[in-house]
């Protein structure tokens, strides 16, 4: 990684958080999307308006980022979108069955140092290694 690169993926790392501990400490809530997105729409009117805004929040981000960044990711088009489809379903059942997604307990959790957060992430590192081998190798999709 290049000076740039790290340069940018410290500025990310800090953003990412700070808007933790700052929706911890102003609202007593962790910054774990899953959960904020799956509550979405079965909370209270009240919940739901810190919940869309830390979602503008975080898309708002994303395109500031891709609009200053001098070579932005590119789009992966060569992806079959029955892959993106089974992919997204099994990583909304993972978030499920784990209690929360990376976010959740690899940025907030062992922020806390809970155990329980630091054996989640380890399985979801250990899954992505796997799906990656999985979809280069016998998909044949190549990054």
């Amino acid at each position: 990684m290049d000076g740039s690169g790290f340069a940018a993926a410290l500025a990310g790392g800090v953003l990412i958080g700070s808007a933790a501990l700052l929706l911890l400490v102003v609202n007593g809530r962790l910054a774990g999307i899953s959960t904020i997105t799956g509550k979405l729409f079965f909370s209270v009117a009240g919940e739901r308006l810190w919940r869309v805004l830390f979602l503008i929040g975080l898309i708002t981000g994303a395109r500031i980022a891709y609009v200053t960044l001098v070579h932005p990711p590119l789009p992966r088009e060569q992806f079959p979108v029955w892959l993106l489809a089974v992919s997204g379903g099994l990583v909304g059942y993972g978030t499920s069955l784990g209690n929360g997604c990376t976010s959740g307990h690899g940025v907030c959790g062992l922020g806390r140092l809970s155990l329980r957060s630091l054996v989640a992430t380890c399985v979801f590192l250990a899954t992505g290694i796997v799906t990656a081998v999985v979809v280069r190798h016998v998909f044949g999709v190549l990054s």
